[in-house]
């Protein structure tokens, strides 16, 4: 069975955006963003909120050409165009680079596509996410901390979910980042309380 994850960059005080969307405070590096690419390129499917979608749209479908693109970050373009979507939205018409627009988070439906053969999926977008973990769909959490303390912004965890996790790997990278990888300490799917 196919897991879904929700990997996320989060500050060391717990936020993954500051005030107006910011996130410049990330730290992803070549090093870094290498990790990334090899963690993603196997995965079947990115699972996206809205937001999460056009932000990438606006960026990445281009990214492999501009020349001021490292070569790690053409090779994210091309595993992000090239990877199924779904994109979940009640207001975009139409999307393209290999998405499928889904109204509404249907939880046999998720289920369905866990059940499948493939590579895992990943859930990108804090609301999406949030609305995931509700559901108990959310079966791994990879948390890349970065060293930076931002003092406000929004948190990566529904405010009125309990949600226990089994620490199963960490790592360091050179530039101080800590991936913290955890799956559900339930085992059954069930994390949110």
């Amino acid at each position: 069975m196919r897991k879904i994850v929700y990997s996320m960059s989060v500050s060391l005080d717990g936020f993954f955006e500051g005030p107006e969307r910011d996130i410049g405070w990330h730290r992803v590096d070549e090093e870094l963003h290498g990790h990334m690419n090899r963690q993603f390129a196997p995965m079947s499917a990115f699972l996206e909120g809205r937001v999460t979608w056009e932000l990438m749209a606006d960026y990445w479908p281009t990214a492999d050409t501009d020349p001021e693109s490292t070569e790690t970050e053409r090779e994210f373009s091309r595993i992000w165009c090239d990877m199924p979507k779904i994109v979940y939205s009640r207001t975009l018409d139409r999307a393209g680079w290999n998405t499928t627009i889904a109204r509404d988070v249907v939880v046999d439906e998720v289920k369905a596509l866990k059940a499948q053969p493939g590579g895992d999926m990943v859930v990108g977008g804090a609301d999406l996410a949030a609305t995931f973990i509700r559901h108990g769909l959310v079966d791994e959490y990879w948390i890349y901390v970065h060293p930076v303390a931002i003092g406000q912004g929004r948190t990566p965890f529904p405010p009125d979910a309990q949600i226990p996790m089994r620490l199963v790997d960490t790592r360091t990278f050179g530039n101080g980042v800590v991936r913290l990888q955890y799956e559900n300490a339930t085992g059954d799917g069930d994390a949110a309380s």
